[in-house]
């Protein structure tokens, strides 16, 4: 069982490693210069030993002298430091001219294979853990891509090389001295396995740590409203020392690693000196090359420490790797047909055919919708929290698809039509409006980049937003604040209108557009509502009563079913929910 486990993981290990490796194929002339630049180096600094044993020790230091070659080596040493010089510069900018484009297209793919996930996929991920992994993970790889792998085969070519030198100038010390390596590989390998699955546990510290901040800084309002400063300071204190706890068993394994293979290495050096000695004192070899091959022997300790933390950050970018493989291997349920269409013409006619939909399959959130909207019509939702009314609205753009049932938009069924070219012909003013850090203009042609300037100002002047866009320090060039923040709710929602008319949607998903606003605001954001529903289908999640009025028909929602249905004066009537929603006052409140 154990034997079945440990290879599987040895297994996936493999697969991570040349997937992840495969990312270096486009860059490979580089990739492939930058390893001649290495072996060169690495040939000068094997020959430096080579040329101060044999020659001027042996040749120059141990006989009458001889100037001539004295110079010739003073001079040889200068030109190959040189050339090391210049071989060095081009290993070192390729490596991490190859090692910073993988890990920018890298970040680039799992970014873009985030954005194409559905609502779905982003509503049951944590968004710390999100930017954690194309972050904190992405980091953890581009020190191994970046100079680890080139490192690796240097430090590998580097220690062949000693080999093979130390064993053509004694064969029976060098089998000798290397009778430690099996011990070291042993401890190495062991240690790398025990690292890379702390690894995982650091890295998921460090996306639970980036989830608390992520959350308590984009809701301080709430935190300072509440005084709840303390409490989160202590939820983050306690996530933070569990990161550092994760982080001291890693360091921990380390610590223990390098010594352990110094000390396996000090052993050898010692039966170096020990045996090379006995070599020399019975003739069987000279002094320059005993100090040679000391020289080299010492030098294996560069290779051997590199190695080993190359090796361990190579187990901590594999786990980053798993991370991040995990995330572009994950399968959308949500696709698109291979065969999916565009319309030759949209007129935003809309129907609902025995839809249930529900987030989880047990339990249903709609139950049997039959509706048929015709284009330019009006729908106003109501009902109480939870009836259903954004999950209703939701199904339009395919946020999410139905469980059974279908929807059909001028009655093509929408699972047949391209998602980019449904979502084009909708637009959406929900209840938060969402801003983005950049000018106001370039929030207002979101989704319309190649909007004109004349085109910008009119959509704003329909919305009720150009005089107060006017009277900001810098007009449409004003920053709007992460999140809108340097904006009032009023104006972040006219804003968010005059980026819908400026789409020009044939569908409108208005999402209690006008909560939470004062009399005034509120004023200003229903004529430039009623302005941008004129000849639009389209959906109101009502929240007042003035709104509910001008639709063409209401539906009211209760249970995940259409309770009832018709005008203001119908419902009326009827005598049934929406009179008693009506009578009780609930139509200015936020239940409706």
């Amino acid at each position: 069982m154990k034997k079945n486990k440990d290879r599987m993981e040895k297994d996936k290990k493999m697969k991570t490693g040349i997937r992840l490796f495969s990312y270096i194929k486009p860059y490979w002339k580089q990739f492939a210069t930058a390893i001649i630049a290495m072996a060169i180096v690495s040939l000068i600094n094997l020959s430096f030993p080579y040329i101060f044993g044999n020659y001027l020790i042996d040749k120059v230091l141990n006989t009458e002298g001889n100037f001539a070659l004295l110079n010739l080596i003073v001079v040889g040493v200068v030109v190959l430091m040189l050339l090391k010089g210049v071989f060095s510069y081009f290993q070192r900018y390729l490596t991490s001219y190859v090692g910073q484009r993988i890990v920018t297209n890298l970040r680039n793919q799992v970014y873009q294979h985030l954005q194409r996930m559905s609502m779905g996929f982003h509503e049951s991920q944590r968004t710390g853990e999100m930017i954690a992994r194309i972050t904190s993970d992405v980091g953890q790889i581009q020190s191994i891509v970046s100079t680890g792998v080139v490192s690796l085969l240097t430090q590998s070519f580097l220690l062949i090389g000693i080999f093979v030198a130390v064993l053509l100038i004694n064969w029976r010390l060098t089998l000798l001295t290397f009778t430690v390596v099996p011990f070291i590989i042993y401890v190495v390998s062991k240690a790398g396995k025990k690292i890379r699955g702390i690894s995982h546990r650091v890295q998921e510290t460090v996306a639970d740590l980036t989830d608390i901040l992520q959350e308590t800084f984009s809701g301080i309002r709430v935190v300072k409203a509440f005084t709840m400063e303390k409490h989160e300071a202590k939820r983050f204190a306690k996530e933070n020392e569990a990161s550092f706890q994760a982080s001291m068993k890693s360091a921990q394994a380390l610590a223990f690693l390098t010594p352990t293979v110094e000390i396996l290495f000090v052993v050898g050096l010692a039966i170096v000196l020990w045996y090379g000695g006995i070599e020399v004192l019975q003739g069987r070899l000279t002094t320059g090359k005993l100090i040679t091959f000391f020289t080299y022997i010492a030098m294996v300790g560069t290779p051997i420490t590199v190695l080993t933390n190359i090796f361990n950050n190579l187990q901590q970018a594999l786990a980053a790797a798993d991370r991040l493989f995990e995330v572009l291997d994950y399968q959308e349920e949500l696709r698109e047909a291979p065969n999916a269409i565009s319309l030759s013409s949209f007129s935003g006619e809309v129907e609902f055919k025995d839809v249930t939909f529900g987030y989880q399959k047990d339990n249903i959130v709609l139950s049997n919708i039959n509706l048929k909207v015709a284009p330019g019509e009006i729908i106003a939702l109501v009902g109480p929290s939870g009836a259903g009314k954004t999950s209703l609205v939701n199904l339009i753009p395919r946020f999410y698809d139905p469980i059974s049932g279908e929807i059909l938009v001028d009655g093509q069924n929408i699972k047949k039509i391209k998602i980019s070219y449904l979502r084009q012909q909708i637009g959406l003013v929900p209840q938060e409006t969402i801003l983005f850090g950049v000018s106001v203009r370039e929030n207002i042609a979101y989704g319309r980049p190649g909007a004109t300037e004349k085109e910008i100002i009119d959509a704003a002047k329909m919305a009720n937003a150009h005089d107060f866009i006017m009277d900001l320090p810098e007009g449409y060039d004003t920053l709007a604040g992460e999140r809108g923040s340097k904006l009032s709710g009023g104006q972040k929602q006219r804003i968010a209108i005059a980026r819908a008319l400026l789409r020009d949607p044939r569908i409108l998903i208005l999402d209690e557009a006008t909560s939470a606003l004062d009399s005034e605001s509120e004023r200003l954001v229903q004529e430039a509502l009623e302005y941008l529903m004129k000849g639009r289908t389209a959906f109101i999640i009502a929240h007042r009563l003035s709104t509910v009025q001008c639709a063409h028909k209401i539906l009211v929602l209760a249970g995940g079913k259409i309770v009832e249905e018709g005008t203001h004066g119908e419902l009326l009537a009827a005598d049934g929910l929406y009179t008693r929603m009506y009578r009780s006052g609930l139509m200015r409140a936020d239940n409706i």
